[in-house]
């Protein structure tokens, strides 16, 4: 029974934001996923590659960083190959950047690429929540533009990637022709793909360069989880369980994973606080 350490988790499985803390079974953690916010702005989005600008002036924000709702907002519409017209439906304005309807069904799609997810399980409320957890990291990340990762360092993240997705196993994913099928079949492209995952990196970049450097974990700490978690999880299963020195590395890990997540979550409550946050009420979003 293993615990997957945090840099791996952080590099691949990310299924939540605040989701990374190990279980009371010493199971591998749950990984965290950023996905990014999106780069579209047409809710039947399918992967055509192009750049998210900054949402702004969608409405005054109380500066107390309140959490509000305001009326129902409709982006520019957009002409569809067709002739047709989309218009997307704004549901929340984080400080001037704005969250879509079309966000939150990228959410749900991009979840094909979290290995760790379980299917079916999708809420909206959450993903709506993290969209605005993310806006807000990456209003700060941007202000720090030495937090970079390359397409190249995603473009390999990504291949690796192929091999932990079990949907991927039937459209034979190790080829390229394979994973082009799956990544189109979720409504996006290959480049739209990398795009949005190199931005995820650079987002958990940010995340362990902020909150990660610095944080010890003492013997004592690993040594009252290993008798007071682990030890009563393998009692319960009457499973023999691994000698602490053998366990010890990967508990730390788990611990500094319960660590950082407390301090990121400190970090986004004083950020709502200090600016503004407008959310419309579910009965005003139009399906």
């Amino acid at each position: 029974m293993g615990v997957r350490s945090i840099r791996t988790g952080w590099a691949i499985g990310l299924a939540g934001l605040f989701l990374w803390a190990a279980t009371a079974q010493a199971q591998e953690p749950t990984a965290v996923p950023v996905p990014v916010p999106q780069t579209k702005t047409v809710p039947n989005d399918t992967g055509a590659a192009g750049s998210r600008k900054s949402r702004q002036k969608a409405g005054s924000a109380a500066s107390d960083g309140t959490v509000t709702t305001t009326s129902p907002t409709k982006v520019e519409p957009a002409v569809t190959p067709a002739g047709g017209v989309l218009v997307d439906q704004v549901i929340g304005v984080v400080n001037g950047d704005l969250i879509l309807e079309s966000d939150v069904d990228e959410e749900k799609r991009f979840e094909a690429f979290e290995p760790f997810s379980t299917p079916g399980t999708f809420s909206r409320d959450r993903a709506i929540e993290r969209l605005v957890d993310r806006t807000l990291i990456l209003q700060q990340a941007k202000l720090q533009p030495d937090q970079i990762v390359t397409m190249d360092e995603a473009k390999a993240q990504l291949q690796s990637l192929r091999k932990d997705l079990p949907a991927c196993k039937a459209y034979h994913c190790e080829t390229d022709a394979g994973w082009e099928k799956f990544v189109h079949d979720q409504g996006f492209t290959v480049d739209t793909l990398t795009s949005r995952w190199q931005q995820r990196m650079e987002i958990l970049k940010f995340i362990e360069m902020r909150f990660r450097a610095g944080i010890d974990v003492d013997p004592a700490q690993i040594k009252d989880y290993y008798e007071k978690t682990m030890l009563p999880e393998y009692a319960k299963v009457k499973a023999t369980p691994p000698a602490l020195a053998t366990i010890s590395e990967r508990i730390q890990e788990v611990l500094l994973e319960q660590k950082v997540s407390d301090l990121l979550s400190e970090w986004l409550k004083q950020l709502k606080a200090q600016g503004a946050v407008r959310m419309m009420r579910p009965d005003e979003v139009q399906p």
